[in-house]
Parts: structure tokens; sequence; C-alpha cells
């Protein structure tokens, strides 16, 4: 079904590969796309609770967007480059309703990094390098980097990934705060794995207004705490609502998926 991806069911869990070892999973056009049509379609299956979103082989998560294919391009063709790589797949992830788990193996550059960065929850293997090195190619991060990586790790560590085009290493990463973890490589999917089993023993529609109201918060003109106060609100309608309070009262464990 797909060129550049592999996609695997665990149970509620969708695990999607990107699968493109030769080029050391760089995104192109063609994955771009198709990563959108994949994540679309596990975030519209109700028996999807989590994704996992990794890259093929230990060397690389993903080693950023494919040069070759816009090498070439004038100014209008860069923005649109960067405005409909946005909206296909960054912006994409960032919003859906489904919680995306990135398990990071490896070189997470470039695109890779911001395709990581739009991903929930980050976990990354001790062996994971991760920077930002448009600058060094004349160019600035255009997936959302320059925006996400100062959201998670402050303007001045920003300023400095962005302006040094360097790479940390993964305890480097963690103690910034880009990801929440670090494994060794053998346990890396373990790990994404156990995290997701975490989150599907709670409410996949209580994340999902979670998410929107978290998100909310970092968008400008959005008044994150009315938009809490309504997410929160629109809980009281639903049957996972009533599933939780009910089995809490009756000091039973929720089933809130049958």
């Amino acid at each position: 079904m797909y060129n550049n991806l592999l996609v695997e069911r665990k149970g509620m869990i969708e695990i999607i590969t990107i699968n493109r070892p030769s080029q050391l999973n760089a995104l192109n056009k063609e994955t771009i796309q198709e990563l959108n049509t994949a994540l679309t379609a596990a975030n519209d299956d109700k028996k999807v609770g989590v994704i996992i979103l990794t890259g093929s082989g230990e060397k690389a998560f993903v080693a950023g967007a494919d040069i070759k294919e816009f090498a070439h391009f004038s100014i209008a063709e860069g923005g649109k480059l960067a405005a409909n790589g946005q909206e296909l797949l960054f912006d994409h992830i960032e919003n859906l309703n489904t919680p995306v788990i990135a398990a990071v193996n490896g070189f997470a550059l470039g695109g890779g990094l911001e395709l990581a960065m739009a991903s929930h929850i980050r976990i990354a293997s001790s062996n994971a390098r991760m920077g930002l090195p448009e600058v060094s190619l004349g160019v600035i991060p255009g997936y959302g980097g320059t925006q996400r990586l100062a959201q998670l790790v402050g303007k001045g560590k920003a300023n400095e990934m962005v302006f040094t085009a360097g790479m940390i290493k993964a305890d480097e990463a963690l103690s910034w705060g880009l990801v929440n973890s670090v494994v060794e490589p053998e346990n890396l999917m373990n790990a994404a794995e156990e995290m997701a089993a975490k989150i599907l023993n709670n409410s996949g529609m209580a994340i999902g207004s979670a998410i929107r109201a978290i998100n909310a918060g970092f968008k400008d003109g959005v008044d994150g705490y009315q938009a809490e106060i309504e997410e929160f609100g629109k809980c009281f309608g639903t049957a996972d609502f009533k599933e939780g309070t009910t089995s809490f009262i009756e000091k039973r464990k929720a089933n809130f998926r049958s």
C-alpha cells in the first residue's frame, strides 16, 4: 500500500515506520503524503488509541528533508513547500485527536527533528542525535522548527541550536526538555509501547480534548484557558465521563474502550 512506510497494528497501537533506509529515511514529497494518509487513517480508526512513529534501522529516525527535491526552487516554490508540508504533516500531527509518540532512533535532523517535535511525546534512544542544520544550507527550518523548538526548550537554547546548526546528544536533549525520556536502543520500541499502554488506560475522548486544550495555549489570538473551559464542559456530555465517574464511585477499573 505504501512505498515508503511500514504499518503494523499491535492491539490498539498503530506503529508507523518510515522506511527509506538507503536515504536515512529522509522526507521527500511522496513520504510526506503517505504519512498524511497513514496518520489520517489511524486517527479515524476507533480501534487505534495511540500512534507510534519511528524510522527503520538504527541509524536514523529521519535525517532531514530530501534536499535534491528543492535545491532549485524559487522563492514562491520554497514558500509553498513549507506551507504544504506544515499542512499535510507537521500541523496535522500536532492536531490529531490520537496521541502520537515519536520513537527517535539515531539521527533526527532538520525535518526529522521537526517531525519528532510535532509529535505529542518523544522517546529517544541513547544513540539519538538531534539538530536543525538548515542555516548551514543557507535556509531556515521551514516545517515549524523555529516555533516548536522554542516552545520546548526556550528561546535561548532554540537560538543556539538553530544558529550553530549543531547536533546534540540524547542526554542533552533530555536535560533541555526536548525529549521525554532516553533509553538504550534495544529498549526503544518497548519503552514507546509501555508509554502507549499507560495512555490506553485512559479515556481517548478526554485525551483528544486535552490535546486541543494544550495546543490552544500556543496559538496566537486564542485564549488557552477559555479553550480548556470549553473542552472541560464538553466532556460532561460524553459516555466516557459517565463511565469514568461511575467506575470511580463503584471502585472499579473504568472500561473506556469496549
